[in-house]
């Protein structure tokens, strides 16, 4: 038997994982607007929305993961082609370098709306901010990055968990109230609703987290000690992330008559606790975006150029700055409602693809 196959250290599966939520929690989950959108929106069945999305996260990263262990891949974004073929996995491969350039616009437009609503600042500030630290970060290489990340998600999902639970505490006697509530927010569209049902919503969500996901933990995937030890990883980062997706979700719904209309609803669920608690939870929501946002700007320039060449430094400042100017000129909630949900349903066909390879696979 080879030993290097069953080797699981345990401090790489809690970086695999951390650095998985990392990666998830950015700016629509960490100022609160995407699980409005997704979760909430739709009252307590949107929580079985997020069950759906652990289940269906939980799969699609230990076979992202599994698929970077026992492939070498020429780059990361041949994963596609492996589960799609040369023709539909092109098209994937470059519309995901496309989406992910916009994902990372969201992220810039979330630092530059946290700035405004916490601190009163012009939303350009927190833009370029976050814009010159991704780009710095990128430079270092995706060793750095899953070190970095890794150590910092677990952090937010913590204080998401935290924050999220005070306030379900808080408000649980709107547990009645709650979801017709929500309902008359939505009709007044006070608050955004992502697709046409519940179960539409985390299949989107799914589809488009996926499409982040993908080639990020496939190189991850073919640095780890083990397969077991990569797959560990990647289920303990679907269920921390569900955990707090799951209660601060609630907690949003059950306060909906507090957070409606907000651009970062988390904010004004952790003013309610304290003043001070906001203050420590926008530096929280900062951290959130920066973690998302600097494995989606290298998976872009990861695609066209080799880590620590000339060109990829070159195109590390390009695309950052382009990225940049993006976001900051653009509404941060519009921004999420149109390009998460429209690319999740791109994602969800590559879900239902992944699913019906597996099943062939099994039978050969």
């Amino acid at each position: 038997m080879d030993n290097k196959k069953e080797r699981v250290v345990p401090y790489k599966v809690l970086n695999y994982a951390g650095a998985f939520i990392a990666l998830l929690i950015g700016s629509g989950f960490a100022t609160g607007q995407e699980l409005m959108q997704y979760f909430a929106s739709w009252g307590f069945k949107g929580l079985l929305g997020v069950a759906a999305t652990f289940i269906l996260l939980a799969y699609v990263g230990v076979s992202f993961v599994s698929a970077g262990y026992h492939n070498t891949f020429e780059t990361p974004n041949d994963i596609y082609k492996y589960y799609c073929g040369n023709i539909l996995g092109t098209f994937y491969d470059y519309f995901s370098v496309f989406f992910l350039f916009l994902s990372y616009t969201v992220m810039v437009a979330g630092a530059g709306a946290t700035f405004q609503q916490h601190y009163g600042l012009s939303p350009i500030v927190g833009s370029v901010v976050l814009m010159i630290l991704a780009m710095a970060t990128v430079i270092f290489g995706l060793n750095k990055i899953v070190e970095v990340i890794g150590n910092i998600g677990p952090v937010i999902v913590v204080m998401a968990i935290i924050v999220g639970a005070i306030s379900v505490f808080r408000h649980m006697g709107m547990m009645g109230q709650a979801e017709a509530l929500m309902a008359e927010a939505v009709a007044a569209e006070e608050v955004k609703v992502a697709s046409a049902s519940w179960w539409l919503a985390a299949g989107s969500y799914v589809g488009f987290c996926m499409l982040w996901l993908a080639a990020f933990l496939a190189q991850m995937g073919s640095g780890a000690n083990s397969d077991k030890e990569g797959k560990l990883g990647a289920v303990g980062g679907a269920a921390g992330f569900s955990v707090a997706t799951f209660i601060m979700s609630l907690g949003i719904l059950l306060a909906v008559q507090t957070v409606k209309g907000s651009q970062i609803p988390t904010l004004l669920l952790a003013g309610e606790i304290h003043p001070l608690l906001a203050t420590v939870f926008s530096i929280i929501i900062f951290l959130g975006i920066y973690t998302t946002s600097v494995p989606l700007l290298w998976s872009v320039v990861a695609r066209f150029a080799k880590e620590k060449t000339q060109k990829f430094r070159m195109l590390t400042l390009v695309l950052g700055v382009i990225g940049g100017i993006i976001g900051a000129l653009l509404d941060f909630d519009v921004l999420v409602n149109y390009i998460y949900v429209l690319n999740g349903y791109v994602g969800m066909l590559l879900l239902v693809i992944m699913i019906i390879r597996s099943i062939q696979w099994k039978r050969i």
